[in-house]
C-alpha cells in the first residue's frame, strides 16, 4: 500500500488538489492500493499533552495510524510552504504517530516528497526540514524531491491541475517512486 498525505489542515487547500492528482497518476501505474490521507479532514480533538503517552493517544490517531500509516510501505508527502517550512499539523501528526511504535509506522519505509508553494521555490526548505525528521525516524527518502512553484497558475477554477509540464513531472516522479 502507498499512502499519499496532503500535509495541511487548511480547508479546501491547493495541496489536496496536487495530492489527489499524484494519487490518480500513481494508481494508474500500479496495482498496489493507494490511499489519500487529507489532514484537513482529521478531527483536532486529539491535541493534548497526554497524546505523548501510549495510554493518552486519542482513538482517532490509533485508527488513522492503523489504516493509513502502518500498512503502507511507501509514503508521498505533498507539503505546502508555511512560513518557510511545512505545516505544524504535519509535525504534530508525526509526533503523535511516534508514540505507540514509531518503527512500525516509519522505520525502513520509502518516502517521496512534493513541495507546493504560491512562491517560486516550491517549498524546497520545507522538504529539507521534513527530510531531516524522516531520516531520524528511519525512513528512506527518495533523493529527487519535486518542488512545484506558483501553484495558483497551474490549477483551473475547479482545482484541476492543467499544466502539462507539471503533470509530466509528477508522472516521472511516480515512476521513480515505484522503482525505488
Amino acid at each position: 500500500m502507498i499512502t499519499v498525505i496532503s500535509g495541511t489542515d487548511r480547508k479546501q487547500s491547493e495541496s489536496l488538489h496536487f495530492a489527489k492528482k499524484y494519487a490518480d497518476v500513481l494508481q494508474a501505474k500500479t496495482e498496489e492500493p493507494v490511499k489519500i490521507l487529507a489532514l484537513e479532514e482529521m478531527p483536532h480533538d486529539w491535541w493534548h499533552v497526554e497524546m505523548y503517552e501510549k495510554e493518552g493517544l486519542h482513538p482517532d490517531i490509533i485508527q488513522l495510524e492503523d489504516e493509513y500509516l502502518r500498512p503502507a510501505q511507501k509514503f508521498v508527502f505533498v507539503i505546502p510552504e508555511y512560513n518557510g517550512s511545512f505545516p505544524g499539523v504535519l509535525k504534530l501528526l508525526i509526533d503523535a504517530c511516534s508514540v505507540r511504535d514509531y518503527k512500525a509506522v516509519f522505520k525502513g519505509k520509502k518516502v517521496a516528497l512534493v513541495g507546493v508553494a504560491t512562491g517560486r521555490a516550491g517549498n524546497l526548505r520545507g522538504m529539507d526540514h521534513l527530510t531531516g525528521i524522516l531520516n531520524h525516524l528511519g525512513t528512506i527518502v527518495l533523493p529527487n524531491k519535486v518542488p512545484i512553484s506558483k501553484i495558483k497558475n497551474l490549477l483551473d477554477d475547479n482545482g484541476n491541475l492543467t499544466d502539462a509540464a507539471t503533470i509530466r513531472t509528477i508522472e516521472k516522479h511516480v515512476e521513480e517512486l515505484l522503482a525505488f
